[in-house]
């Protein structure tokens, strides 16, 4: 893994929170914060996808376009599959 040293200032009794918590889990400091920070992140870049998703899917006229597409490919059932 490529890492790269940061200094930030957290507040001591998080940092608390943050040793008690990684000594449990059995990682170092750097190790937790880098794994929760990980997770955080990808939940984020998902909300954000769904947020873009949800604006593009909320303008009617490409709702129709959608629906449409579906029932045309509903009405034109092959039994071997779709050829592409």
């Amino acid at each position: 893994m490529n890492t790269q040293k940061v200094a930030i200032t957290i507040p001591k009794n998080i940092v608390a929170i943050i040793d008690e918590i990684s000594k449990q889990q059995g990682l170092s400091r750097s190790r937790y914060i880098s794994k929760v920070l990980h997770e955080k992140l990808s939940e984020q870049k998902a909300h954000n996808l769904k947020e873009a998703y949800d604006r593009v899917f909320s303008d009617d006229q490409i709702c129709r376009e959608q629906l449409e597409t579906v029932k045309w490919f509903e009405g034109n059932e092959c039994q071997k599959g779709q050829e592409w």
